[in-house]
């Protein structure tokens, strides 16, 4: 396997560098401070995979990482530690967790190496720039937890009025609470029709519809002018959870494919990684909440450290992000 990595730090390069070499089969070709060094090195090495933990957000390096993906077809490991916008065209693409310099462990290498040998496997080594994206979306579901009410606020409110989708939104809430919060919900984001779903309704644009307490939500069918019809399920709780983000993530996933767009915020432990993870796999869009703005990163991290988080960005830029996506 050959590998360049990709990293403005040189001592982080110097690191991944050196514990990479330790393992059998794996030739770093190339360490280089930036795209567009990156492209140059890809251009005469041909690796099989790029690690990066360069931000891929200026004009350069947008240019550099498009030529690498889509005419090149060289996969790409991005680390990230804070905020990271991952283009479309990134794909194939995992997203990690990018550590602190004492955090590079026998643990990270771990994870780490499986992910390098899923991205560089025959199936996955030809990216699709054009017909392969995600969209146009035709939902969005939103997952939280711990922190969530504020966070869930302040991007629903950025979405404006008149927002083309139904929202759906899973919030772990103890029992009696919900019809509360619905209601406050209602009061704070008063572009939206806010509501607790109810079984068999049919969700419509510019609504949102709340699990209620104790209830999975979930997307029983989708009719066919694309309105999902929405289902409460009494179904054993996941990982001690009802309502959990997963069973909403996947339904979606299931039946919108790469029209579902989900954002997953803050909250405590790891439901709704696997249901993020399902939609990229199913060719949709994922936004994570970053750490910085996070009352508990627990579940966007892992998220991240599962391969679910086409995007991380902080709480402030999501609404935005959502409404070039819906745009595009």
């Amino acid at each position: 396997m050959k590998v360049i990595i990709a990293d403005g730090s040189a001592v982080v390069r110097a690191i991944l560098e050196q514990n990479l070499k330790k393992y059998d089969g794996i030739e770093i070709v190339a360490s280089v401070s930036n795209g567009k060094k990156v492209l140059r090195a890809a251009e005469s090495e041909r690796p099989d995979v790029v690690i990066s933990g360069t931000d891929i957000r200026d004009d350069n390096e947008i240019e550099s990482f498009k030529q690498l993906c889509c005419d090149m077809h060289v996969p790409v490991l991005i680390l990230t530690e804070a905020s990271a916008v991952v283009p479309p065209f990134l794909k194939p693409a995992e997203i990690m967790l990018k550590p602190g310099l004492k955090g590079y462990t026998k643990d990270f290498f771990s994870t780490l190496i499986p992910v390098l040998k899923k991205l560089t496997n025959g199936a996955s080594k030809v990216a699709d720039c054009s017909s392969e994206e995600s969209g146009p979306f035709k939902i969005l579901c939103i997952g939280a937890s711990t922190g969530g009410p504020s966070a869930v606020s302040e991007v629903i409110s950025g979405l404006g009025s008149n927002f083309p989708l139904a929202v759906l939104y899973t919030q772990h809430i103890e029992v009696g609470a919900d019809k509360n919060m619905a209601d406050w919900l209602s009061g704070v984001c008063t572009n939206f029709h806010v509501k607790l779903a109810e079984n068999g309704e049919e969700a419509k644009a510019g609504n949102l519809y709340m699990a209620p307490a104790d209830k999975h939500l979930v997307i029983d069918y989708v009719k066919p002018d694309g309105k999902p019809v929405l289902r409460l399920s009494n179904e054993e709780p996941e990982r001690f959870l009802r309502p959990a983000v997963n069973k909403l993530f996947r339904s979606a996933s299931r039946l919108y494919k790469k029209h579902c767009l989900a954002v997953l915020l803050t909250g405590m432990g790891a439901d709704g990684a696997d249901g993020c993870k399902e939609i990229c796999d199913n060719g949709g869009w994922t936004i994570v909440e970053d750490k910085s703005t996070c009352a508990v990163f627990g579940m966007p991290a892992a998220a991240i450290e599962a391969g679910g988080a086409k995007e991380v960005l902080p709480r402030g830029e999501i609404a935005k992000r959502i409404l070039e996506l819906v745009g595009e």
